[in-house]
């Protein structure tokens, strides 16, 4: 059987691909895909034991048996059905704020709170021209629906959108805008808190930042399904 293994920012670049197709035996597990892969690419000894496995999507153990066809991604540390009242959208386009904000209003809601992340001049110690973002895009959304449909449930009733951007950022660009409806601001607050930090944890985006140090890849925080 032949399954398809992709590789998402600082795992494809010591892959050196972006995808690979591996041939394995009726019956082999994720874990026996994982000792093939690091034996062609010995540059991901060690990487991929600690990061977590998806299979179609979803996170399952090394014991998982393979089928024929199955995607297979690695999932490195992370740095949108739709209705009308929770979209979401990956987009290489300039993120529109002003739209995204009135895509939320509605007579019912007293209280709109919009987040914007913007590319800041700095990571750390380091200084930053532009940043990159890249995702593994069908679980991506996925993910982010799932992160909105989650707010939903906890403020029936609110109204949610959320915006990614992918591809070069440069200083001051918005990356991420987050607009939430609800009747009172601190539902609000509180709503538009919550999707942010489960979009940092959860959702498979990764950034690149550029400067005069060089490209580096941002690591965050551990993938949380």
């Amino acid at each position: 059987m032949k399954v398809a293994v992709l590789f998402f920012a600082v795992l494809r670049e010591a892959a050196g691909v972006a995808q690979l197709e591996v041939e394995l035996p009726e019956g082999a597990t994720l874990a026996d895909l994982r000792e093939r892969v690091t034996r062609e690419k010995p540059a991901l000894v060690g990487s991929l034991e600690r990061y977590p496995a998806l299979v179609g999507g979803r996170v399952q153990p090394m014991s998982s048996r393979l089928r024929d066809g199955d995607e297979v991604a690695w999932i490195p540390p992370v740095a949108g059905g739709r209705g009308w009242a929770a979209e979401v959208l990956l987009t290489r386009e300039p993120i529109d704020v002003e739209r995204v904000r009135r895509a939320v209003e509605a007579p019912a809601a007293g209280a709109v709170c919009v987040f914007v992340g913007t590319v800041r001049d700095h990571e750390g110690e380091r200084q930053v021209e532009a940043l990159e973002y890249e995702a593994y895009e069908r679980v991506a959304e996925e993910r982010l629906r799932a992160v909105a449909e989650e707010a939903l449930a906890t403020w029936p009733g609110s109204r949610v959108r959320v915006v990614h951007r992918l591809g070069r950022l440069g200083l001051g660009e918005a990356s991420v805008v987050v607009a939430v409806a609800t009747a009172h601001r601190a539902e609000a607050f509180d709503c538009c808190r919550q999707i942010m930090e489960r979009l940092k944890a959860s959702v498979p985006i990764w950034k690149r930042s550029f400067g005069p140090q060089g490209a580096s890849w941002v690591e965050g925080k551990p993938y949380e399904e």
